[in-house]
């Protein structure tokens, strides 16, 4: 077993994986990584300093920890759907993720005229192709907070395949506004994040690398990123401990008294 803590004001997902790849190649008698990390910090945007807002609330909601594991036949059933649907491909990040933002806003009951919110980290390196070295190799934060709002309303009473098309708008919309952040047209910093009960934080591990990390007696069968900040709800994608298939959902987005809800609208589906 092996245990992992990573500091966000150094590096991201991404970051941090290739930075513990490369030690691991180093562990297994490598001279140099497959990929150098490269410091870099002055190549990633930096737009003039918005004046700062209030200072973030950290009030303890009480969240507590829930998870389950979805097929691949499932996400694909979903997956084949909204393909049809749409005419469209969408992801399984997707498809589990409307569904838990679906899941955890009828379980809690908001008022249907209410906002909520869903916050997931969208990687840039792809939006900054002209600047970063080419072999790869930055390991520092290169992200971009990407948020969907909504009423209540709108995400108890849609279908789940609508409520997919509210992410995949949000995730369409991360070019143009990275590059007006980017080039300081903004007038609210989109990195001060608020941790209010109506929103829920994502973030998908399925593929940051930690995964094939190999210190020499090979990869890792499971990986699990623990959450504690009970101050913001957190639903985290990662995958069943191997040689187990599909996706796991990991989540601490809803208190003790909605808690048998959640798990009824998530087992409901998955």
């Amino acid at each position: 077993m092996v245990g992992l803590v990573a500091v966000h004001t150094l590096a991201d997902g991404l970051g941090a994986a290739q930075f513990i790849n490369a030690i691991s190649e180093f562990a297994r008698g490598m001279e140099k990584p497959t990929v150098a990390p490269i410091w870099a910090r002055a190549l990633i945007p930096n737009p003039p300093k918005l004046l700062p807002g209030a200072p973030p609330s950290f009030k303890s909601f009480g969240f507590q920890h829930f998870t389950v594991d979805v097929t691949s036949d499932r996400i694909a059933y979903v997956k084949t759907q909204y393909h049809q649907a749409t005419g469209q491909y969408c992801s399984t990040f997707d498809v589990a993720i409307a569904k838990v933002w679906q899941a955890r806003t009828k379980a809690i009951k908001y008022s249907l005229e209410s906002q909520v919110h869903v916050c997931f980290f969208a990687n840039t390196r792809h939006l900054l192709t002209q600047v970063l070295p080419k072999n790869g190799g930055f390991y520092g934060n290169c992200f971009y907070p990407v948020s969907v709002t909504a009423t209540a309303e709108d995400v108890v009473t849609a279908g789940l395949l609508d409520v997919i098309r509210m992410i995949r708008n949000g995730k369409a919309r991360l070019p143009l506004e990275f590059s007006k952040w980017a080039a300081g047209d903004v007038s609210v910093d989109p990195y001060q994040l608020t941790f209010e009960h109506n929103v829920l934080f994502v973030s998908d591990w399925t593929r940051l690398g930690f995964s094939e990390v190999d210190y020499g007696w090979g990869a890792p069968d499971h990986i699990v990123p623990f959450t504690y900040a009970d101050y913001m709800a957190v639903a985290v994608l990662g995958a069943p401990p191997s040689p187990k298939k599909g996706t796991r959902i990991m989540t601490q987005c809803v208190e003790e008294k909605h808690l048998m809800d959640f798990k009824d609208e998530m087992k409901a589906f998955f």
